[in-house]
């Protein structure tokens, strides 16, 4: 069964930090592009930041810029949200979603695979 599973969801106080993982398991991250998107309490699903194939090429939202940091380890079959600087409008369900595009960039769209997602929650 081909599933994305993420983890390191939580409660962490403004200011704090969290570090997401999106592992794989019935097939290999390693031709796919990632994207990790996230949904708040009453608003629409909104991309956060991808990375391509290759991992050269990675993109954030601005909301997160400079705050949030995605990398991948294909040996580990896992993709990672590294979150910084936390603040109370960055609480919502944060999912990974795989596409199987193979450009030297990345995109919200066109994804293959989701996963179920992980609630952050951020609060003092």
């Amino acid at each position: 069964q081909l599933q994305l599973v993420e983890s390191g969801g939580g409660l962490v106080q403004p200011g704090g930090s969290l570090r997401l993982s999106c592992a794989a398991s019935g097939f290999t991250l390693d031709y796919y592009a990632i994207g990790w998107f996230r949904q708040a309490p009453g608003k629409q699903r909104e991309g956060v930041s991808c990375i391509s194939v290759s991992g050269g090429w990675t993109k954030y939202a601005d909301s997160v810029k400079g705050r949030f940091t995605i990398s991948r380890d294909n040996a580990k079959n896992t993709v990672y949200l590294e979150m910084n600087s936390l603040k109370p409008e960055d609480t919502a369900v944060y999912y990974c979603a795989a596409d199987r595009y193979r450009g030297f960039d990345c995109r919200y769209s066109g994804m293959d695979f989701w996963g179920k997602g992980t609630l952050v929650t951020v609060s003092s």
